[in-house]
């Protein structure tokens, strides 16, 4: 059965899928989310777009302009919007929680292997070489960023001055996203053509799905804006997320290790634009250097296996949390501790998704066509390149050098390294990654594999 449009017959819209079959698809799409946000975002549009139509071309990419505008990994919002969308408040959580559950426990498995075995030589050797391919990774998307979010030279300028903000001023990043989407929303009015925000894939028209159909007959009443249902989300989604926090606050105090885990993320799952690369640097700058949770060679071996895990990347955040806890114990066994630890870091950062997506999901129509909101998220997006290539100085120091010291003068200045300490095997290492995933395009996996082996291998050298 087709229905004729006036460019050409479209096929009919498929059944609205059932609570249980749509729960089966997420867990699928939760299991296969490799590749960063770009492989998660293109999985489901491939299995909920083009296979099996629950969802329109455009709506599709309508819902994800709006998780982009947001805080948090941007994949897994799409899928709370869908599964929203779908099957009410249920379908959300369902689509959310199963999008990050496969990750979740391989990053718990990992944690602990990695606190448990770290110190045996050959794990030591497999993240030495680890380490030299998230380098690679990381220069990989500051230019992939970059191509997208630099268009002019507005776009350049604010990539500059995020990147001077943190590396020689040590501005803090949420103060960075502030100023550059208030630069954004400033430049929408002074040169709006410098600050139109571009499109997430073409014009292509809607291919007739599900939700499209059910918003036709009027069965999605949910997804009407409502004052008093908004009112419901806030009473019920800010204890969710921020009651633990408090109550381990008013129990343990200010200065235990839960209390500084939980308002330390739970301030990242605010300020976390541009996706994870974007925040790795200020949370390995406050891991190492303000909480003394991990040395710094280790946050680099946490996104080493965060790339080897599937969901979004800034499950790394769980690693910090595990280490954190699991060498801060109290009276507790180090490794429950570390689970703890572990589970506390995932609930901040992902349960203000469910908060975002529960509350401002309604709204989305009145933030489709807002030029001044569009403007804000093209500037955090330009200032993001500048971001992540702090990142990629940072751990450039901390693989390829030895010794890094901090500047001494008043806290600002960039860290600098001890030219003596540089390590020939990890930078040789690192420039063959750069060279396999910039020249050959050598995929990330096979990079992380490759590098891990030969890291055993020139392990055995004199650095």
């Amino acid at each position: 059965m087709t229905i004729a449009t006036a460019d050409k017959a479209v096929p009919a819209a498929p059944a609205a899928p059932t609570f249980a079959e749509a729960a089966r698809v997420w867990a699928k799409i939760g299991l296969l989310s490799f590749g960063g946000p770009a492989g998660q975002i293109a999985l489901m549009h491939k299995e909920l777009v083009e296979e099996r139509r629950w969802i329109g071309e455009q709506r599709f990419l309508h819902a994800l302009n709006y998780c982009m505008l947001l805080p948090g990994p941007e994949a897994q919002q799409l899928a709370i919007y869908i599964g929203w969308l779908l099957h009410r408040t249920a379908g959300g959580l369902v689509a959310g929680i199963l999008f990050i559950l496969p990750g979740t426990l391989v990053m718990l498995g990992l944690s602990i292997l990695y606190a448990l075995y770290r110190q045996v030589a050959l794990v030591d050797a497999v993240f030495f070489g680890v380490k030299a391919a998230v380098l690679a990774v990381v220069v990989e998307a500051v230019l992939r960023i970059g191509r997208r979010a630099l268009k002019n030279r507005a776009m350049v300028a604010i990539a500059a001055a995020a990147f001077i903000g943190l590396a020689v001023f040590r501005v803090p990043f949420p103060l960075i996203v502030l100023a550059a989407g208030l630069c954004g929303w400033i430049g929408s009015r002074r040169a709006p053509g410098l600050f139109a925000a571009g499109r997430h894939g073409g014009g292509a028209a809607d291919s007739g799905g599900v939700v499209d159909r059910m918003f036709e007959r009027g069965e999605l009443a949910h997804a009407d804006p409502s004052w008093r249902r908004a009112g419901r989300v806030l009473a019920l989604w800010l204890p969710v997320w921020l009651g633990p926090v408090l109550l381990l606050w008013l129990v343990a105090g200010p200065s235990a290790i839960w209390t500084q885990i939980g308002g330390f993320f739970s301030l990242m799952a605010v300020v976390t634009f541009g996706g994870a690369y974007a925040v790795l640097a200020y949370v390995a700058q406050a891991a190492v250097d303000t909480f003394g949770w991990l040395a710094p060679g280790e946050m680099v071996d946490g996104l080493g296996l965060a790339e080897t895990t599937p969901g979004p990347l800034i499950l790394v955040l769980q690693f910090v949390g595990f280490l954190a806890a699991h060498r801060a114990p109290g009276g507790l066994d180090p490794l429950l501790a570390g689970g703890l630890g572990a589970l506390l870091t995932v609930w901040v950062t992902f349960a203000p998704c469910f908060l975002w997506i529960f509350l401002g999901a309604p709204y989305v129509e009145a933030l489709r066509g807002n030029r001044a909101i569009s403007a804000a998220l093209s500037a955090i997006t330009a200032a993001v390149v500048g971001v992540v290539l702090n990142l990629a100085l940072w751990f450039a120091l901390h693989v390829v050098f030895r010794e890094v010291r901090p500047s001494d003068t008043l806290g600002v200045g960039p860290d600098l390294p001890v030219l003596g300490s540089i390590d020939w095997r990890a930078a040789v290492l690192a420039a063959a990654a750069m060279v396999a995933m910039l020249r050959f395009k050598t995929g990330m996996i096979p990079t992380l594999a490759g590098c891990a082996v030969a890291g055993v291998v020139l392990g055995q050298l004199p650095g």
